[in-house]
């Protein structure tokens, strides 16, 4: 991680209904995070497809919260997806690691995430001495609304026929750009 940028350190805990492998197949393909977790990912472009294990696998992301900015960064993926979870390095608007992690309990998922990233972005390099609570706020809403989403895709995925209700979008649409 970048010595100047503040760094942060996250931890999140999902739990939803459905199996690991469910789980893993939807968290290990970045390519459809527009579409299953649209308020937070409004921009997924390929850079390397990686090896047939998917490690080194990188897309170039445009990410937001509930805050009015947008962060650029590419996602690697660095160990190979399992049942157990996989793990994946950012840099861009973001430096650093994050790393997911499964277990079965009964008809659910407890999905743990750990994510350890400096800001590099100039705004919230210059002002996280004055609004960390705030940017940490606005990563705990962007988590929230991935747990929401990822319950609502494994819904759409096992019944395709089902009515269910659309992801949550973006809090400022006109900032969340499409490439």
């Amino acid at each position: 991680m970048s010595r100047s940028a503040p760094s942060y350190r996250f931890s999140s805990t999902w739990r939803v209904a459905g199996t690991v492998a469910e789980v893993q197949a939807v968290l290990s393909d970045p390519g459809t995070l527009t579409r299953w977790w649209p308020s937070v990912y409004s921009a997924v472009v390929p850079v390397a497809e990686g090896r047939p294990d998917g490690v080194g696998r990188s897309v170039r992301l445009a990410t937001q919260g509930w805050l009015p900015y947008t962060l650029d960064w590419t996602l690697t993926i660095t160990e190979p997806p399992t049942e157990r979870g996989s793990a994946l390095s950012a840099v861009g608007d973001l430096v650093g690691a994050g790393r997911w992690t499964f277990a079965q309990d009964g008809p659910e998922v407890v999905i743990d995430y750990d994510w350890q990233v400096a800001a590099t972005k100039p705004v919230i390099a210059r002002l996280s001495w004055l609004l960390r609570p705030v940017f940490a706020a606005n990563h705990e809403w962007a988590m929230a609304r991935g747990e929401e989403s990822l319950a609502l895709e494994l819904r759409r995925r096992r019944d395709p026929a089902a009515a269910v209700p659309p992801p949550p979008g973006p809090t400022f649409p006109r900032l969340h750009r499409p490439r």
